[in-house]
């Protein structure tokens, strides 16, 4: 779609990169991080644009003209940082959830809530449907952030449909894949079976991926044609109302053992009522930076 250089598909990746970073966390979306750093749309379009079309350009026209339609150097790129993150980087952030949750937690609280007023920017005209559309999806989005974790994880079936509904999460900013993985109960297998080599769940949970992203695609690049700013209400409600997820102060209210997975049910509470260490200074801090974050890649975005 546009003449790069290649310094400007290293960025792409990076760009990729924190996209799999994101999607590592339960609760924060790379749909927002791709919002953020000025390549949502094109990533619609380039993942539309993989149907049946543009795969006869190939028999008809070469693979030039083919791979250019897709615009595969965009995709390549981009899919390489992500899974370079999600190989690389998912036994670091499983050891940071679990050893400092807090900080962990506060500076992607920072990232999304700053995430809900660069979204809220891109809203040409706010009138009285935009604003129902907002609530609407402020709503929703927090009442699928209380929703219990299942614990169906077992069958191969079931992580497939888990792909599908996850990477459909993914692509919308504000809902996180890994969050619906953690409602549907999969988050945990699917983390293991990635740390663990488990090409069997690995490839089946692919196969989903590639079947919910290739149907999803369509609509909503149908809807940012059509309906944009009707579109992007909907999307800031589902940040704003995703935040109840990330809150970073918690009560454990429940542990569900699950042979050596543990399910955990929790609760949001006060940083002063707090009953262990709060690391409330240090939360605020990076919580700060995870804020400013976002508004230091709009500015690099827009001076490109």
């Amino acid at each position: 779609m546009e003449n790069r250089k290649p310094l400007d598909y290293i960025f792409i990746s990076l760009k990729g990169m924190a996209m799999g970073i994101a999607e590592l966390v339960p609760g924060v979306s790379g749909g927002t991080i791709a919002f953020v750093t000025g390549i949502y749309e094109e990533f619609i379009t380039s993942i539309n644009n993989v149907n049946l079309t543009t795969l006869k350009l190939f028999r008809e026209k070469g693979f030039a003209t083919f791979w250019d339609k897709l615009n595969g150097n965009f995709l390549v790129a981009l899919c390489l940082g992500m899974l370079i993150s999600i190989l690389s980087l998912s036994k670091v952030i499983s050891w940071l959830l679990v050893t400092h949750p807090i900080p962990t937690w506060a500076f992607f609280f920072g990232l999304v809530l700053a995430s809900v007023l660069f979204v809220a920017k891109s809203i040409k005209k706010w009138g009285i449907l935009a604003i129902a559309l907002f609530i609407l999806g402020t709503v929703s989005a927090f009442y699928i952030t209380t929703l219990p974790p299942s614990t169906s994880t077992s069958s191969l079936p079931f992580i497939f449909l888990s792909g599908a509904i996850a990477i459909c999460a993914m692509v919308l900013p504000g809902i996180s894949g890994s969050f619906i993985l953690v409602l549907l109960g999969s988050y945990k297998t699917v983390l293991e079976a990635v740390n663990d080599k488990d090409l069997a769940i690995v490839t089946t949970f692919a196969a989903g991926v590639i079947f919910g992203i290739l149907s999803f695609a369509r609509i909503l690049k149908w809807m940012f044609t059509n309906y944009k700013d009707a579109t992007l209400a909907v999307l800031t409600g589902f940040i704003l109302g995703s935040l109840n997820k990330i809150w970073p102060w918690k009560n454990i209210t429940e542990v569900i053992q699950i042979g050596k997975k543990e399910i955990i049910i929790d609760e949001n509470i006060s940083p002063f009522s707090f009953t262990g260490d709060n690391h409330l200074t240090f939360a605020i801090v990076v919580a700060v930076i995870g804020f400013s974050l976002i508004f230091i890649l709009e500015k690099s975005a827009s001076k490109k």
